[in-house]
């Protein structure tokens, strides 16, 4: 049984490459019926940002992956951090450092100028025999973990493998501000003891933290969780990806017309895969996922498989389901009638809401204006003497025109009878009735505007002439 989390920052919107992890932890935590846990790591007064809270428990909600727990905050968790500090300093762990920062920056000056590896050295550190300098009294001190000086830190990653960190890559890091706030990898340490994290999944930029964390778990007799370092979500020229590749505010992708399946779809696709399968269920994830599996290369972002996956999602639900999706978007079919027809016709070339939207509003709405490139084209002399004659022949079999079979049963013997091309019809009436040349069949919208709207939209684009004049 697996418990994993994920714990953003509220200093931003989510990204997708944090709700990749969030998707990955939360699905290992499924499938092997475990826990998911969020925590809002908001220790950071400086750059928390409520807003961006809210931002992350609503696109949280969206996607449809709770947390199995109370969300943790970390700001109400700090006499916790306090205590183990404490502890640390007690049992000789730790202790108080008063370098100040000028003496800090000239040390790391000189370090760098004899092109070696900043660290702290060790000057507050007690050692047995070790002559302190007098404690300054204009100084806080900062509170120090006294780390390892021998061997090597090593750990089994699930994504890289075998990790290996000589002890002299990690110095006596501090654990605690001068004013007493503890440090980002100690209260991570903690938080993710204390919740019961079997299992740890997050991206590689963390892989550094990692052997100073599990310095902390191991001062403190903690045991360490497995870890798995997922490679990062590049763009498609193989660079970090930008707010211009999409790396944008989850909400974003709703705001935009994504569905959250399809995203979530997608995401899961960015370092991990079950062979050649491309669209996955969230049952399937869930059976299919292993971390042990995660790709150990980058994934790169691929908008146009987003565009693709979404669409597919879109003819896959129920027309019901984009009934209360297209609300959002200003469009309630929900009194219309044939909204299933509708739906059924404009869902088919639909590759996000809003073109769903703009689809279904394209045979709704009367056209004011016809365009003007496909009125040339297509309305030549004798155009609107056949097109009358066609009203005629609808007005003759208007009870049958409920079915795009109906419509086409009467159409296609007018065309042959009246030595027409299917163009030479289809082209005039299309612009005629939704402005344009691009709309689906024209049966299909004869079929569900019906008789009176369908002649209604005819008579007034042949009084218009099409624009011509």
């Amino acid at each position: 049984m697996a418990i994993t989390r994920f714990a953003p920052s509220p200093t931003g919107y989510l990204h997708i490459g944090g709700l990749r992890t969030a998707l990955y932890s939360y699905l290992w935590a499924k499938k092997t019926n475990g826990e998911f846990k969020l925590r809002i790591e908001d220790t950071d007064n400086a750059r928390n940002n409520e807003d961006a809270v809210r931002a992350i428990l609503e696109a949280f909600e969206w996607v449809g992956m709770p947390s199995d727990c109370e969300i943790e905050y970390q700001s109400k968790r700090v006499d916790i951090y306090k205590k183990y500090i404490a502890q640390l300093l007690e049992e000789g762990k730790a202790y108080k450092c008063y370098m100040s920062r000028d003496e800090l920056d000239a040390l790391r000056a000189k370090q760098e100028a004899a092109k070696e590896n900043p660290r702290y050295d060790e000057t507050w550190r007690p050692e047995e025999g070790k002559v302190l300098p007098q404690i300054p009294a204009d100084i806080e001190p900062v509170i120090r973990i006294k780390a390892p000086k021998e061997g090597a830190i090593t750990f089994e990653d699930g994504v890289k493998g075998s990790m290996k960190f000589e002890a002299n890559q990690v110095d006596d890091f501090v654990i605690a501000r001068a004013n007493g706030m503890p440090i980002y990898n100690f209260v991570v340490a903690i938080d993710d003891h204390l919740m019961g994290m079997t299992d740890v999944l997050r991206g590689d930029d963390h892989l550094t933290n990692t052997p100073k964390q599990i310095v902390i778990y191991n001062a403190l007799g903690f045991e360490v969780p497995k870890f798995f370092h997922m490679p990062m979500i590049n763009n498609p020229q193989g660079k970090k990806l930008s707010k211009r590749d999409g790396a944008m505010d989850v909400m974003q992708y709703k705001a935009d017309g994504y569905l959250p399946e399809a995203l979530l779809n997608f995401l899961v696709r960015l370092g991990w895969s079950n062979g050649d399968q491309e669209v996955f269920s969230m049952d399937e994830m869930l059976e299919l996922f292993d971390p042990n599996n995660i790709n150990k290369s980058a994934s790169s972002y691929n908008a146009e498989k987003l565009l693709w996956l979404n669409s597919e999602y879109i003819k896959a639900v129920s027309n019901d389901r984009l009934v209360e999706e297209l609300k959002a978007f200003d469009l309630d079919l929900t009194h219309y009638n044939k909204k299933t027809e509708i739906l059924d016709l404009a869902k088919q070339r639909a590759q996000t809401l809003i073109e769903l939207k703009n689809a279904v509003n394209t045979i709704l709405e009367v056209p004011t204006s016809y365009e003007a490139k496909g009125s040339k084209k297509f309305v030549k002399e004798g155009t609107v003497e056949f097109l009358n004659k066609y009203l005629v022949l609808l007005g003759e079999n208007k009870d049958n025109l409920y079915s795009v079979d109906k419509v086409e049963a009467i159409t296609k013997p007018f065309i042959e009878e009246n030595g027409l091309k299917f163009p030479q019809l289809f082209q005039p009436i299309r612009i005629a009735l939704t402005g344009g040349t691009q709309a689906p069949s024209v049966y299909d919208i004869i079929s569900i505007l019906g008789y009176d709207e369908t002649r209604s939209r005819l008579d007034r684009a042949i009084e218009k002439n099409f624009d011509k004049e």
